[in-house]
């Protein structure tokens, strides 16, 4: 029996591409739209007159899949993040004004392409690695626009700190990204061995930096979150004092949505709009 379409949901005008079904192909979480995506339409609604004042508006999503999901369970599909972002910024009354989009794979970019296009989009998009396409992607941002960043990558060794370095060179940049506290917790254990690497590029030189005789194996994912932290602040960014904790709905936490800026208004915006009764997993 196939699922109702919410009222909300825009229809797929490509059905026949891509979408972005899960690693097991049966749905994406429903934390998905309930949560990532809903933090930041509600962002992008929140400072729409600050938006405003600005000629030049830009979302840069260098983690674009290919723009639709399915959520399990569902029988039909939704928008993916950048296609919810560039419509919730058309009803705001602020659309941006160039979309930023790239991918690993080259057919879920051409699908996010199309999606977007067909919403109306002006976009250009960009085919690899996000730690190599993020240069390219800084230097198509027009001179004076403000820049969202949104960082989504699936796992915590895809989160380059090069691509926060890269894009902090901008004029006006703000970021959300979602850091994935479930690789994290799982495997930074294995990741002491130095011949391992899969968490370098998120904060180089963490192996070194960890206080390991000072730290339980339980704090010690706590020391690298807080540490990588340390780190987007030292480029003069403000950490949010709200950071989501984004769950699965059976009790794992997976991401922590960390909002920074170098400015006190879209940080008291965030503030405003990410307050949430989730539990606090760095909690002491």
């Amino acid at each position: 029996m196939k699922t109702e379409i919410p009222y909300d949901v825009s229809p797929d005008p490509y059905p026949e591409l891509p979408v972005e079904r899960g690693p097991h192909g049966r749905g994406v979480g429903r934390w998905v739209v309930n949560e990532k995506h809903r933090y930041l339409t509600r962002y992008l609604d929140a400072t729409r007159e600050a938006q405003k004042k600005f000629k030049q508006r830009v979302l840069i999503d260098p983690f674009c899949g290919p723009g639709r999901v399915q959520v399990e369970g569902e029988s039909f599909t939704r928008d993916g993040g950048s296609v919810a972002a560039y419509r919730q910024s058309v009803r705001s009354g602020a659309p941006f004004t160039k979309l930023l989009v790239g991918d690993i794979e080259p057919d879920r970019v051409h699908a996010n392409e199309m999606r977007l296009k067909a919403a109306g989009a002006n976009i250009q998009s960009f085919v690899g690695p996000a730690k190599q396409t993020v240069d390219e992607m800084a230097k198509a941002v027009p001179f004076g626009a403000l820049a969202l960043a949104y960082i989504d990558p699936y796992n915590l060794e895809f989160l380059s700190f090069s691509i926060i370095e890269r894009l902090a060179k901008l004029q006006y940049v703000d970021f959300a990204v979602h850091f994935s506290l479930m690789d994290l917790t799982r495997n930074i254990d294995m990741e002491l061995d130095p011949k391992r690497d899969r968490f370098d590029d998120a904060l180089p030189g963490w192996r070194l930096a960890a206080p390991i005789d000072e730290l339980s194996k339980s704090r010690l994912p706590i020391w690298f979150f807080d540490a990588w932290c340390r780190a987007v602040g030292a480029l003069g960014f403000r950490i949010s004092g709200q950071m989501p904790l984004i769950s699965d709905g059976k009790g794992r936490s997976i991401y922590r949505l960390v909002f920074f800026s170098r400015h006190p208004l879209p940080d008291r915006i965030w503030n405003d709009i990410a307050r949430s009764g989730n539990l606090d997993l760095f909690s002491n």
